[in-house]
């Protein structure tokens, strides 16, 4: 029988979702009977039969009614629900579940007779923009800051310094303090875990340790011992010692600084492939600059998307939820994979569980902002052509060419999204006023003024 004799009824349900009732004919139900009988027959291995041959009615006493119904009936549902989303050019996600439970299905089957089914699945979702011109957005402008260019510097000298050691003065901050110490906490003298050590390098620069210890350091002499009232701060990290004031015993045993080399042209062919100290400057405002129009230009987007997404009309099916927040935990999986961690140790079903709940809120964010921008290319009909498709692939091998193991047809799909997501975003900036935000920090200090 063909699918296009079935009766199938479609009701919209919420969140995505299609409930799809569908009337089975009695001869489907008779076939899908007399089915599993010749399949069952084929594969049970009954004493005194031969494979196949095995009559009807001893078969049927053999696996009992039940098991060949359940079995006819499975088929029967696979292949109805198969046959009813080509009909009527469903877009399924997943696999659907049947209204009331199989099991009470399963009561209500009997072959040759008529059978109804209800079908619940997700549906793929159809975005819709309220507006996709003339939208309004704010958006923080990243100033290219040249005292970073100092800071940078510094830190090169920092570390191609020469540690050597100090005699005849007591530490200064900036100093590195060979330091044995033994901490307690002051409301009960218990000893603090992990709170001492015989001999540990410090750097006695601010915030290195908790509050007061450098501070304490800072002025004593190699040899000297003291004890320093410190205070742990409201969020640190391990929690019963958070806001506890502590006391800590100290000995300086040695005391070393850093002898910075000279802000000169061999220092910066020492810190770098430039040649001269001017050369290596203009590179790194350079790298700067780009870096604050990257942001910039991130942050106007940003916005955008955003006040895209404020124009959607959208259901998010709970399928595509759970798949991007399961892309989301694997992602973060890869990640500490990469910087050397068992992640097999690690991920347990407490620790998997509680990354799913709480990636729960930036996966819908993403859907969102993904259905928004396929509903604007839908809406204002952008899409790419061909030469600038195979451009873009041509220059992206050339920068992949020293690679391996790249799967052509993914590289191709990951450069066809890239594209038409900026050519989407460029769309928006043309159709769209964005205006200067006020950086976080102005922000708040104008609101203590």
């Amino acid at each position: 029988m063909s699918a296009a004799s079935l009766k199938v009824t479609s009701t919209a349900r919420p969140g995505s979702r299609l409930a799809v009732e569908v009337a089975i004919p009695a001869e489907r139900s008779k076939a899908s009977y007399e089915a599993a009988i010749s399949q069952l027959s084929r594969s049970v291995n009954l004493p005194g039969f031969r494979k196949g041959k095995v009559p009807r009615t001893v078969l049927v006493q053999q696996l009992g009614g039940l098991r060949i119904r359940a079995t006819a009936l499975e088929n029967l549902v696979d292949g109805i629900w198969r046959e009813t989303i080509e009909q009527e050019t469903i877009e399924a996600l997943g696999q659907p579940e049947v209204d009331g439970g199989y099991e009470a299905l399963l009561e209500s089957f009997e072959p040759g007779k008529p059978l109804s089914v209800t079908f619940e699945a997700d549906v793929a979702p159809t975005p819709t923009l309220k507006a996709t011109k003339g939208l309004k957005a704010e958006a923080e402008t990243v100033s290219f800051d040249a005292a970073k260019v100092d800071e940078m510097l510094e830190q090169s000298r920092r570390e191609l310094a020469t540690v050597v050691p100090v005699e005849d003065r007591k530490a200064v901050e900036g100093d590195i303090a060979v330091v044995g110490f033994k901490g307690t906490y002051s409301d009960d003298g218990s000893e603090i875990e992990g709170g001492s050590s015989d001999s540990m390098d410090v750097d006695l620069e601010h915030g290195r340790m908790i509050p007061g210890f450098i501070e304490g350091v800072v002025g004593m002499a190699v040899g000297d011992s003291k004890t320093v009232p410190c205070n742990f701060p409201e969020d640190y990290p391990k929690e019963d010692a958070r806001g506890r004031k502590a006391s800590f015993e100290i000995e300086l045993k040695d005391l070393k600084t850093r002898e910075l080399p000279e802000l000169d042209d061999d220092f910066a062919k020492q810190a770098s492939e430039s040649e001269t100290l001017a050369e290596l400057r203009a590179d790194l405002e350079k790298r700067l600059k780009d870096d604050a129009e990257r942001r910039t230009t991130s942050n106007r987007r940003d916005a955008l998307l955003a006040a895209l997404v404020e124009e959607l009309d959208v259901e998010l099916p709970e399928t595509l939820v759970q798949q991007e927040v399961r892309n989301l935990v694997e992602q973060t999986a890869a990640q500490f994979s990469q910087q050397g961690m068992d992640v097999k140790s690690l991920f347990t079903p407490d620790l998997v569980r509680n990354l799913m709940e709480s990636s729960r809120p930036e996966a819908e964010e993403r859907l969102r902002r993904s259905l928004a921008l396929s509903a604007l290319a839908e809406a204002e009909s952008l899409k790419l052509e061909d030469p600038e498709i195979e451009a873009k692939m041509k220059e992206v091998k050339e920068q992949l060419s020293g690679e391996r193991d790249i799967d052509p047809n993914r590289l191709r799909q990951a450069v066809i999204e890239d594209l038409l997501q900026e050519k989407l975003l460029g769309w928006l900036e043309e159709n769209s006023t964005v205006t200067e935000k006020a950086p976080e920090k102005e922000k708040s200090s104008a609101a203590d003024d």
